[in-house]
């Protein structure tokens, strides 16, 4: 009877924790979707506010926190550039973008010239976050692009830089 009673104990046992596995499964599956939904949401108003500035002068004055005067149109153009490089921190942060895929698309918003104004003019910002946080993080690897970018002595940009590792 013993035997009986520690084998049906054992099998209690493992459905007991498949059954705590399963629902912390199940947790986690929410809890990324809630975080996927909150981060689209998160983008959404962000493209929205952008959207509005870049329309309405008196609008993108809130936003100009730039270190020099910098003119309206150029204004504009740097809200813009802000705009595309949120799209793909977002596709990143909803891991529909590996960081390598990430620093691809990175790599390509570099050959542009308004684009890399944006990033010297916006310095200052990134300067004030935390050097733990990641778009701290993404923000270095990004000025590091741009500077193996500007020593490169090829015309192949497309095989300047090392992506990360990292496939997340």
């Amino acid at each position: 009877m013993t035997t009986q009673s520690s084998g049906i104990g054992r099998i209690v046992s493992a459905a007991k924790a498949k059954l705590a596995a399963v629902t912390d499964s199940i947790g986690t599956r929410r809890a990324r979707h809630r975080r996927r939904a909150a981060l689209t949401q998160q983008h959404r108003l962000h493209f929205d506010l952008m959207c509005k500035a870049m329309d309405d002068p008196a609008l993108a004055a809130v936003l100009d926190t730039y270190e020099t005067d910098i003119p309206l149109e150029k204004q504009r153009q740097f809200l813009f550039a802000n705009a595309l490089y949120i799209n793909a921190l977002y596709f990143h942060r909803i891991e529909a973008l590996s960081k390598a895929e990430l620093y691809g698309h990175l790599r390509i918003m570099c050959q542009n010239r308004v684009f890399r104004e944006y990033w010297e003019a916006t310095l200052h910002h990134r300067q004030s976050l935390p050097e733990t946080s990641e778009e701290f993080l993404l923000g270095r690897m990004m000025d590091d692009l741009i500077q193996e970018l500007a020593d490169s002595d090829t015309d192949e940009w497309w095989v300047v830089g090392e992506p990360p590792n990292d496939p997340s």
